[in-house]
């Protein structure tokens, strides 16, 4: 029998997870209109389900989605019947609505408030949860492919695998990082805003959701907080600060961030480390910066359980204790091959410390 899923404990007030699901047999077989459907329904249970889509990237054979969850509202705080009926006719049509709000009449006027009441519940239980919100959405999406290639059967390889993450910057900024730049490491392109599969070129090309989702990226600071001026900034502005942090460039470095914010991946790294040399930094048990890093793959941005500040894998680990062996005392793992700079709090720890195939 399968373990539960790791999730954040109760008391946190909101979680933010990086969900990575794989094609059965890891078959490349999501073309361009399979990717754009799978981000259709990606934003329509994100709004259904009271959710926030961070960062995502969808790839020919699996996706990547960092997701923010809120906590369940109190009972008496969840919307009403009329508001529950408007958000399912927003999201899913007229169809589903309608017979919602007839049975949910029907049940009050028979004064059958537990069966109008089971219902909702129906509803609110597959809200504010990322359980449920991914296997929707992979259900959803194999219907539509099954029927769009004449086929049956399982789509996915296995349940979606999922890695908790710190709600402050440094650990969120890099996760949703490492995702956008997803297609540059796997040589589709030079620059993530040329693939339109992922969340940066989406909010490059003005996408509502995606833009205010990197709006509020580019405001964290790393260890936690808003920029002072972050908030306010405009959309144009907080573009160029994430267009600088995926290229690993000083926001204050104005030479540099403008050829950034002009130029492509390639010629902004022209001075830099190649990748097969940072791959071989790692494999000799060196380190890199944050930005190198990245350009990499590392298993930690997936398989590490959690990720975050020491404190904070700590917590994870004291607060889900019984998972582990009694010979294990502590949870926080460093990041193999990531280079420390700045202050101790900042650094990023996991909670696995994995010793095969981390880095390729």
């Amino acid at each position: 029998m399968r373990r539960p899923r790791l999730k954040a404990p109760a008391s946190h007030p909101v979680a933010y997870y990086h969900c990575v699901s794989r094609v059965v047999n890891r078959d490349f077989v999501l073309g361009d209109a399979e990717k754009d459907k799978l981000v259709e329904y990606m934003r329509t249970y994100e709004r259904l389900y009271g959710l926030r889509v961070l960062s995502y990237c969808m790839m020919s054979n699996h996706f990547h989605i960092l997701v923010e969850v809120p906590r369940r509202p109190a009972a008496a705080d969840l919307p009403d019947d009329a508001a529950l009926v408007a958000k399912v006719r927003d999201c899913l049509g007229d169809k589903l609505a309608n017979g919602l709000e007839w049975e949910l009449s029907h049940h009050r006027s028979q004064g059958n408030l537990e069966a109008a009441d089971a219902l909702r519940e129906s509803w609110f239980g597959r809200m504010w949860n990322v359980s449920t919100s991914m296997k929707v959405l992979k259900q959803r999406f194999s219907q539509w492919f099954n029927g769009r290639h004449a086929r049956r059967g399982t789509l996915w390889e296995d349940r979606y695998r999922s890695v908790l993450v710190e709600g402050v910057g440094q650990a969120l900024r890099a996760m949703a990082a490492y995702i956008d730049l997803n297609p540059v490491r796997a040589k589709l392109c030079d620059d993530p805003k040329d693939y339109r599969w992922c969340g940066y070129a989406e909010a490059v090309a003005g996408g509502m959701e995606a833009r205010a989702a990197v709006t509020w990226l580019a405001a964290l600071n790393p260890h936690g907080g808003m920029k002072p001026e972050g908030a306010a900034a405009e959309p144009k502005e907080a573009l160029r600060r994430w267009r600088c942090h995926l290229f690993g460039i000083p926001e204050s470095e104005e030479r540099q961030a403008e050829l950034a914010a002009k130029q492509g991946m390639a010629e902004v790294f022209r001075d830099r480390i190649p990748r097969d040399k940072a791959l071989e930094v790692l494999a000799q048990g060196g380190k890199l910066s944050q930005a190198d890093y990245l350009r990499c793959k590392v298993r930690y941005f997936s398989d590490g359980a959690v990720l975050g500040g020491k404190n904070f894998v700590e917590g994870i680990f004291q607060a889900c204790r019984e998972r582990f062996g009694p010979k294990r005392k502590n949870g926080a793992r460093p990041l193999r091959g990531l280079e420390n700079t700045g202050r101790a709090e900042d650094r990023l720890f996991n909670l696995r410390q994995l010793r095969k195939g981390v880095f390729g």
